[in-house]
């Protein structure tokens, strides 16, 4: 039985130039991937992990430097008895001129070459382990064709960054029953951000640390053990901070002193300062309410380390001034036609004001 740990696109060094928040936060997070990292390598230390699969986006090429590839190295190196194996991806790829090839590397660190899929055995653990390294930014040839386990008494294992969701991915699309044919012990994949299980032996760790709000939910690594017959491999969470994605339902009958209160106890308090949020105002609200985003993140910046307020609301009409403003017209038959229905049911009425809202902006425009 070996035990190992799984992790992969850490995207150490990135910009976060597309982010919606601004470069303070982006400084921020940028340094928290590196803590974030040093963690993963405390942890396998500390449990005293066989072996430790990087799944390719280790970095980000285009912001890393000399001085950074040392630092992955001078944290790697704490790790004297572990076998950290590493094959890259498409953010990280491995051509002549990476600095993957700058330095050397200690004698536990395994990279593997891009010349198609290969093996490293380890006699000790009884265990072989296959990878692949990235040459480029896309990749879309089959490079399982002619792969063979010749032992299977061994445990075999595959560490490789590619896309088994999507078979006409551009990033090494693999198909899921060809691989569970192979004969594989575990499957250690990257290049999926959201951590998930394929099958009990087939895993995609996710992004330890999550890099934008299309990255919701809880981010870890995957850790445990493997033997033959018997893999048990779990998800760990371990991120510092998450990206929350919430909704809150507004009524006509709320105050502005409402909705603030709705928002500022969406979450506990440690959750609301730890997190990156962004919360959603759907429903209709009084027309004389005007919500100002400005203010209001003012109004929130001690409740929340990081918070995005985006209005869907639309306001509440007086329906009967309505109708005799616009007796003759498209306005005043739509709310005729929407009154045969029940105004008491929230989505019909919150269908009426959307319509209303479309329909008099269109009129204001002519």
């Amino acid at each position: 039985m070996i035990k190992c740990m799984h992790t992969g696109d850490l995207h150490l060094g990135s910009q976060f130039e597309n982010a919606s928040f601004d470069s303070s936060y982006g400084r921020q997070r940028r340094l928290e991937l590196w803590e974030t990292f040093e963690r993963i390598i405390d942890r396998a230390i500390e449990n005293k992990v066989d072996f430790l699969f990087i799944v390719g986006d280790l970095y980000e090429e285009k912001y890393f430097n000399v001085g950074d590839i040392k630092r992955v190295r001078d944290i790697l190196k704490k790790a004297v008895d572990i076998n950290i194996i590493i094959s890259t991806g498409n953010h990280d790829p491995l051509r002549k001129d990476s600095l993957y090839n700058t330095i050397d590397w200690p004698e536990n660190v395994y990279i593997f070459q891009s010349e198609g899929i290969s093996s490293i055995e380890f006699k000790k653990y009884n265990t072989v382990i296959w990878g692949y390294s990235w040459d480029k930014k896309e990749e879309k040839k089959d490079i399982f064709e002619d792969l063979f386990i010749e032992d299977t008494s061994k445990i075999n294992i595959l560490a490789i960054h590619g896309d088994v969701l999507n078979k006409f991915s551009s990033y090494l699309p693999i198909d899921k029953n060809k691989l569970k044919s192979k004969g594989f012990d575990y499957i250690a994949l990257g290049h999926i951000h959201k951590p998930q299980f394929i099958s009990n032996n087939i895993s995609y760790c996710g992004s330890p640390e999550p890099l934008d709000f299309g990255e919701a939910g809880v981010h870890g690594i995957v850790e445990g053990t493997i033997e033959k017959g018997n893999v048990c491999m779990s998800f760990f969470p371990i991120s510092k901070r998450s990206f929350i994605i919430k909704e809150i339902n507004i009524s006509e009958t709320m105050t502005q002193k409402d909705i603030l209160s709705k928002i500022m106890n969406l979450d506990n308090a440690f959750m609301r300062e730890n997190n990156l949020y962004r919360i959603f105002l759907n429903g209709v609200r009084d027309r004389d309410i005007n919500i100002d985003m400005d203010d209001l993140k003012e109004m929130l910046r001690n409740e929340y380390y990081y918070v995005e307020i985006i209005d869907n609301t639309i306001p509440d009409y007086d329906l009967g001034k309505l109708l005799i403003q616009n007796k003759n017209n498209i306005i005043g038959m739509f709310i005729e036609e929407m009154k045969k229905n029940d105004l008491e049911n929230e989505i019909v009425k919150a269908a009426l004001y959307a319509g209303l809202e479309v329909l008099l902006d269109e009129k204001v425009m002519k």
